[in-house]
């Protein structure tokens, strides 16, 4: 079955052609165990506070994005090819909503403050299962569904919506096509000039020992 995406140009006489890229199956278990491994630091009070608080920016902006280019174009896709897809899309995008909710408490707070260390426990409980749902329904009931090459577009789509993205959690704004195509780029626009004026820490590679 074929994914819901444009359709490739004409390749005459190749049918072993494929595009060049990961599949959006590595691509988003890539990001969840690197998200992971994040949680791990942002989580561990033996961490000094100051790197502590570039942790949790750092939680902040990666997951916002990496939510923003599921919603844009996982859920499309498992919407329209597992026969419950409509269904599990609805409810990954309700929980996704809650996770932006949570990310937005943590921005408000410091690694000193007593209620720090509960909603780093709340975030990353809801990203493991948020992790285990993709790795266990909506990732492989996507690989048997769809062509090796329409994995790989699809993998490519998550990774540039990605880098047009916001970094940081506005749970108030369109989670689905085509308005979330629209709104996500702007609002990114205006995060990424406060992130450049700020200085703030945005990828894990902005991190000591990344």
């Amino acid at each position: 079955m074929a994914l819901p995406l444009p359709p490739l140009p004409s390749t005459p006489g190749d049918e072993t052609w494929k595009p060049a890229g990961e599949e959006v199956v590595k691509v988003l278990a890539d990001e969840h165990r690197r998200i992971a491994e994040l949680c791990s630091r942002l989580t561990d009070e033996s961490v000094p506070e100051d790197e502590r608080a570039r942790v949790a920016e750092v939680v902040i902006a990666t997951v916002t994005r990496h939510l923003s280019a599921e919603e844009q174009y996982l859920y499309p896709a498992v919407a329209g090819t597992l026969d419950d897809g409509r269904t599990l899309a609805e409810r990954e995008i309700a929980e996704d909503r809650e996770i932006l909710l949570t990310l937005r408490s943590l921005s408000s707070i410091k690694p000193a403050d007593p209620d720090f260390d509960r909603i780093a426990g709340t975030i990353c409980g809801q990203l493991a299962r948020h992790a285990e749902t993709a790795t266990g329904r909506l990732l492989p009931g996507l690989a048997d569904a769809a062509s090796e090459a329409d994995l790989i577009r699809l993998g490519n789509r998550v990774q540039i919506a990605e880098e047009a993205a916001p970094t940081r959690p506005h749970p108030g704004t369109p989670a689905t096509p085509p308005w979330n195509k629209v709104v996500d780029p702007a609002v990114a626009v205006v995060d990424k000039v406060l992130d450049a004026v700020t200085g703030r820490p945005t990828y894990p590679s902005d991190l000591k020992d990344s």
